[in-house]
């Protein structure tokens, strides 16, 4: 199974595949989309969701798993994250895949075990859990694998759950 961690952001919208394999959990590719602060904001939405589509295209990912925009201190910041994910969605669904949402605490949890883990702390878990040499950067790029992770991670204990509860 692949899946497609995002997370989205206007200036840099980082992204990571990770599949799991014979149990094991790889990273298949990873990066960050960049659009200039200086090109007027449609301009870069339209660059971002044609990025995006492309790897959506390349990768064909089983779930694309976006993090849930909960808060940010700036609302400047706030709404650029909200538009890039609402273009990350909408090309998710465009190209057919199943997608899923997560907030940045529940993302920290499945991975750290801690959910109010700072970026370092992540950055040192999505290396040592991925067996990658060295920490991936920027934080976007191991906050989109640490999506995918925390998606891929929880797969099997959410369909026992279901059956379970489909069971009684």
């Amino acid at each position: 199974m692949f899946a497609l961690g995002i997370d989205p952001g206007l200036s840099r919208c980082g992204y990571g595949v990770v599949a799991r394999r014979r149990g094991d959990l790889e990273v298949v590719t990873a990066g960050v989309i960049r659009t200039p602060p200086s090109d007027p904001l449609a301009t870069r939405l339209a660059c971002l969701y044609a990025d995006l589509r492309h790897l959506l295209a390349e990768t064909r990912p089983d779930v694309v798993v976006v993090e849930r925009v909960l808060f940010q201190a700036n609302a400047r910041t706030a709404m650029g994250v909200g538009q890039a994910s609402g273009v990350a969605l909408v090309a998710a669904v465009e190209a057919g895949c199943s997608v899923v949402q997560y907030s940045p605490n529940e993302v920290k949890q499945a991975v750290t075990g801690y959910g109010s883990a700072g970026k370092e702390q992540v950055q040192r878990m999505v290396q040592a859990l991925l067996h990658l040499a060295d920490r991936p950067r920027p934080p976007d790029v191991a906050d989109a694998l640490a999506l995918a992770m925390c998606h891929l991670t929880g797969t099997g204990l959410r369909a026992a759950v279901a059956s379970a509860e489909g069971a009684s």
